[in-house]
This record gives C-alpha cells, structure tokens and sequence, in this order.
C-alpha cells in the first residue's frame, strides 16, 4: 500500500515542482512588467515636470517682460508729464517777470511825471 502510495504521489510531485517553475516564471515576468511599467511612468513624470517648470519660467519671463514694459512706458509718460509742467512753471515765472516788470515800468513813469 504504501508503494502504490507513493506511486501516485510521484506524479503529482513533479507536478507540483513542474507548476512552482512555471509560477517562479511568472512572477518574475510580472516582476519585469511591473520595473518596466515604474521605469516609463517616472520617465513620463519627469517629462512632464520638466516641460510643466518650462511652462511656468516662460510664463513668469512673460510676465516680468510686460511689466517691464509697463514701466518704461509710465517713465515715458511721467517724462512728458513732467516736461509739460516744467514749461508751464516757466511759461508762468517769465509772464510773472513780464508783469513785475511791466509793473515797475509804471511805477517809474508815475514817479518821473
């Protein structure tokens, strides 16, 4: 009885071993599917990092561009404001003079007369 016994447990014995070979296989392709899936997801991540960082400092260049901008053009005009009102301060001071002359020209004929 025990020689039939481990007759019919032969078989199954190198089935077993025959099915832990063939499970060892693949796990491990499952193994390499997984690091090559990991490999081309931190791959792709970092693609999209670097083209999002890109992005963002392109951005922000725009930005300080424009402002800088934005400021020349306010010097520009703060320029212009500031020539104006110094001609108008002139325009003012030499009619001021014009009539404090004019004035004391009077006064000198008034007293002369």
């Amino acid at each position: 009885m025990m020689k039939r016994l481990l007759i019919l447990a032969a078989p199954l014995a190198i089935g077993l071993a025959a099915c832990s070979q063939n499970t060892q296989n693949e796990t491990a392709e499952a193994a390499n599917s997984i690091a090559a899936d990991t490999e081309a997801t931190t791959r792709n991540a970092v693609s999209d990092v670097d083209a999002a960082t890109d992005q963002a400092f392109g951005s922000a260049e725009r930005h300080l561009d424009n402002a800088g901008d934005h400021l020349d053009n306010a010097a520009g005009r703060a320029d212009a404001s500031l020539d104006r009102a110094g001609a108008a301060i002139g325009n003012g001071a030499d009619r001021a003079a014009d009539a404090t002359g004019n004035a004391l020209e009077r006064a000198g004929r008034s007293l002369k007369d």
